[in-house]
């Protein structure tokens, strides 16, 4: 399956729980981390919820 790379770019400070649990669903929890995960439309919608402090590449 294809792979997509995401780091966070934005801090979750004054953001909703939901969003601060959405990072931390995508394994993100500190400024610059980088997780490599599969291309799937669950991660797809999570990454849609948080765009604002994510950067995708791939």
């Amino acid at each position: 399956m294809a792979t997509i790379k995401i780091t966070q770019t934005g801090s979750p400070i004054r953001r909703t729980s939901d969003q601060k649990q959405t990072l931390i669903g995508l394994g993100l929890n500190k400024m610059h981390r980088t997780v490599e995960l599969t291309d799937t439309p669950e991660v797809r919608g999570m990454i849609r919820k948080v765009q604002h402090m994510v950067s995708v590449e791939g």
